[in-house]
């Protein structure tokens, strides 16, 4: 078996040289904090002050605060007075004042707990 001659490769056309296009301008830098990591915005709804109820301020004080901040202060109380479940630390255990506040639940989950407290908040 003879073996075929082999034909150059075809010379493909240069394309005309495009004139340089302006890129994107770039977003800013990210500003970084002396741990390394990147700053974050904090969110404007998540730290809009609300007026707790007088059943909630009972717990966490009459002033207005972030729902962050409510939050923080309730598992202070919690702490506090060694409101958790010993058997189940996600359960809380209700004592007089939370009782009001958790609608007359004893003992109520740390998940449920945040959606009862936003019913005081307004």
């Amino acid at each position: 078996m003879a073996t075929a001659a082999k034909k150059p490769a075809a010379k493909k056309a240069v394309a005309p040289a495009k004139a340089p296009t302006k890129s994107a301008p770039k977003a800013a830098p990210k500003k970084v904090t002396a741990t390394g990591t990147v700053a974050r915005k904090p969110n404007a709804a998540f730290m809009k002050a609300l007026t707790p109820s007088a059943v909630l301020a009972a717990v966490v004080g009459a002033a207005p605060l972030p729902r962050t901040e409510v939050t923080k202060k309730v598992w202070e109380y919690i702490k506090k007075h060694n409101l958790q479940n010993p058997a189940n630390k996600r359960n809380i255990l209700a004592d007089e004042k939370l009782k009001a506040v958790f609608g007359g639940k004893k003992e109520v989950s740390m998940f449920e707990m945040t959606k009862l407290i936003s019913d005081h908040l307004k």
